[in-house]
């Protein structure tokens, strides 16, 4: 058997190659966007991609089934399962917790494993030239190391209300079955420490049946069902925006994307157009280069693992944007992008022509210091907001603080002074530089922006209490 685990540090999104060599024959499971990475794996592996299977219609990442399917004519093998409401609006072989997808000498056997959605499925692996017995279950988003998925998805993201109480009894359920699993078993999971899908997920790949059983918070939780649903529902993360997008292009007719597009450095002319058409323009460089240098109406979205995640809160599907970037860094963010949709990527400038575009018309702006923080406070007439999410917000924060999660923000403008002088914060620095460049955009110049966050405020008070 070859099997390869394929990780997108982006998404913190796990996808698997299975192969049997001996029939020269692969599968893949939960295939990202830029299917591209499969296909090289299978070619010098000397394999043929036949068999496309995925755990459920995912919410936080645009499936490449349809990619994979149309360049390598495989078949996909799809959750049958759940209502109307979740079903796959496109040709498929649909399949039902019993049945069994075979692949050359290993066998995929489908369980269905409701929770996270009514339609989740989990692919238990038997390899039958080694053994007769089942060697590893690929969970989805039924169980992570240390973590289970979250229910309330389709509640928070996509406004279906109710669902989260019945998600939360169906994951007790399919857990108690897992729990009759043998002890052996790996458990491959579809995400890693990072992901919204859950909220205290495992950094390491992978995990055995029997490891959860005594590790997972979940697991220990089973002979309490009030006490589990209690514990699943609070202090789930933020789910983003883009979430509901997801959930419905993974289950309808859309255009697919077999290729990674080559995107347009934009000339000054070409540039100038499309400021005057007010395209959204966003900066990708570290925050502390934006600081030195940025153009009023730009968003800071730093290049990094939550790149595409932010741009998901931010853009919406119908509007073409631009993005300052290297031009080394190009086809990486195109490949963010395309993971998560956002496909009207119109063009892009590198921060030298930015700089040659714009001169003259650049601000800068310095951060400040927890003692700065300690004056304007003293002083008062002072709105300190809090950026970070409501469950961080509630484990600790600054006395007086207001709590404006940073992903919702251009929503809540109202509620913040434009009279009063505002200290905005995160964790430790990304996300406030996030929010100054959307306030700035949005009018504010009353904004300071305390970089060191909470990691430095309750450090220094640590300090002071030791001391």
């Amino acid at each position: 058997m070859f099997f390869e685990l394929v990780y997108d540090k982006s998404l913190a999104q796990a996808s698997y190659v299975i192969g049997c060599q001996a029939h020269g024959v692969a599968a893949v499971i939960d295939p990202k966007r830029d299917v591209d990475t499969y296909i090289q794996i299978a070619n010098a592996n000397n394999m043929k991609i036949t068999h496309i299977l995925e755990t459920h219609i995912h919410a936080d990442f645009l499936s490449g089934s349809r990619e994979l399917a149309a360049l390598t004519g495989a078949e996909m093998y799809l959750s049958d399962e759940g209502d109307e409401n979740w079903k796959y609006e496109f040709p498929h072989n649909k399949i039902k917790g019993g049945d069994v997808v075979k692949m050359g000498n290993l066998t995929f056997e489908v369980i269905h494993t409701p929770g996270h959605t009514p339609e989740s499925i989990s692919f238990l692996l038997t390899d039958k030239p080694a053994s007769s017995e089942p060697v590893m279950l690929f969970t989805g988003d039924f169980v992570f190391v240390g973590d289970v998925g979250r229910p309330d998805l389709l509640e928070q993201a996509a406004g279906l209300k109710g669902t989260q109480d019945l998600g939360a009894a169906q994951m007790y359920d399919s857990l108690q079955e897992f729990s009759k699993l043998g002890d052996f078993i790996q458990v491959w999971p579809g995400h890693g420490a990072g992901s919204a899908c859950g909220k205290a997920l495992g950094a390491v790949p992978m995990t055995t049946v029997g490891y959860e059983k005594i590790r997972n918070w979940a697991l220990q939780l089973l002979n309490d069902k009030t006490a589990f649903t209690k514990e699943l529902l609070a202090d789930q993360p933020e789910p983003p925006k883009y979430f509901a997008m997801m959930k419905k292009l993974n289950k309808v007719e859309r255009k697919l994307l077999t290729a990674v597009p080559k995107v347009q450095n934009l000339s000054k002319e070409a540039y100038a157009k499309v400021k005057a058409e007010g395209l959204k323009i966003i900066d990708t460089r570290p925050w502390q280069e934006y600081a030195e240098g940025f153009l009023r109406g730009t968003y800071s979205i730093t290049n990094n693992n939550s790149f595409s995640t932010w741009m998901g809160w931010y853009l919406s599907y119908d509007e073409n944007f631009v993005l300052i970037a290297e031009e080394g860094q190009v086809e990486d963010l195109t490949r963010k992008l395309m993971r998560i949709g956002l496909d009207n990527f119109y063009g892009y400038i590198s921060p030298a022509q930015l700089a040659e575009y714009e001169k003259g018309n650049l601000e800068s702006f310095q951060p400040i210091d927890k003692d700065a923080v300690e004056a304007k406070i003293a002083e008062g007439n002072v709105q300190v907001i809090d950026v970070r999410g409501v469950a961080e917000y509630k484990k600790g924060h600054i006395e007086g603080a207001d709590n404006l999660f940073v992903g919702k923000l251009p929503q809540n403008l109202d509620k913040i002074s434009k009279e009063q002088q505002v200290v905005i914060h995160c964790q430790s620095g990304a996300r406030a530089a996030i929010a100054y460049s959307i306030l700035k955009a949005n009018g504010f110049d009353n904004v300071e922006n305390y970089a060191g966050g909470w990691a430095d405020w309750s450090a220094k008070e640590a300090e002071l209490i030791k001391g």
